[in-house]
């Protein structure tokens, strides 16, 4: 697997570069940043990584331009770290968000994801107890019935598909999931668990998330 690094800071790059051949992907490194998209033509990688403060073009729209000529998922690795850039991200195209200083492990674990996740080989639904998580789509369905995901639901369903069976606490979902100041924070959490529930019994499910009196929650 070929991972494009697409970072100005000389220290960084090479961090990243390191930690990847570590973990056994073949890297690209784009120096070239007045001919970013001119660069990437000469190669066809399956990841790429992008700061958004770069010179001449910001990462922005650096992924539009991409996403004009090649459908290769983007995770942004920034400094920035408000909702507005977060939103930005998606909206140019960009399948994941992580920033500054990130830790290094949920950092591969997004890179496996994006790559898993952009891979039509691989799968793309995950059922559980009678019911299908659409991992390409953010949907959870129930028989031909389906309720749309927002992000943070999506990751937290995610999550608990993963963990099946297994007692879930809200420390333990908020380490795992929230990775920056903005979503730390229990009410975030419990908002968008009790959405899911809503959604789910509107499909038909009415048992989604049980709470665990003392312990946390199950699927």
């Amino acid at each position: 697997m070929q991972i494009a690094i697409i970072e100005d800071d000389s220290k960084i790059r090479e961090e990243l570069e390191k930690l990847l051949k570590r973990n056994k992907y073949e890297v690209i490194l784009i120096e070239n940043f007045e001919n970013v998209c001119g660069e990437l033509k000469d190669c066809n990688p399956d990841l790429i990584l992008l700061d958004i403060n770069l010179p001449f073009q910001n990462g922005f729209e650096i992924c539009k331009q991409i996403k004009l000529d090649k459908n290769i998922p983007v995770i942004f690795v920034t400094s920035r770290d408000t909702t507005k850039d977060e939103l930005m991200s998606i909206e140019v195209g960009g399948i994941d968000f992580i920033t500054k200083p990130y830790d290094i492990m949920i950092l591969l674990e997004k890179i496996k994801r994006a790559i898993n996740l952009s891979n039509p080989k691989n799968y793309k639904e995950i059922s559980k107890n009678g019911y299908i998580l659409d991992l390409h789509l953010s949907l959870l369905k129930k028989g031909d019935m389906e309720v749309e995901l927002t992000r943070n639901e999506f990751r937290i369903l995610y999550y608990f598909f993963m963990n099946d069976k297994r007692v879930i606490t809200k420390e333990e979902l908020l380490d795992k999931l929230w990775n920056d100041k903005y979503y730390l924070d229990e009410n975030i959490l419990m908002v968008n668990i009790t959405r899911l529930r809503k959604k789910a019994k509107e499909i038909g499910i009415d048992d989604l998330i049980k709470n665990v009196r003392g312990k946390g929650f199950i699927l």
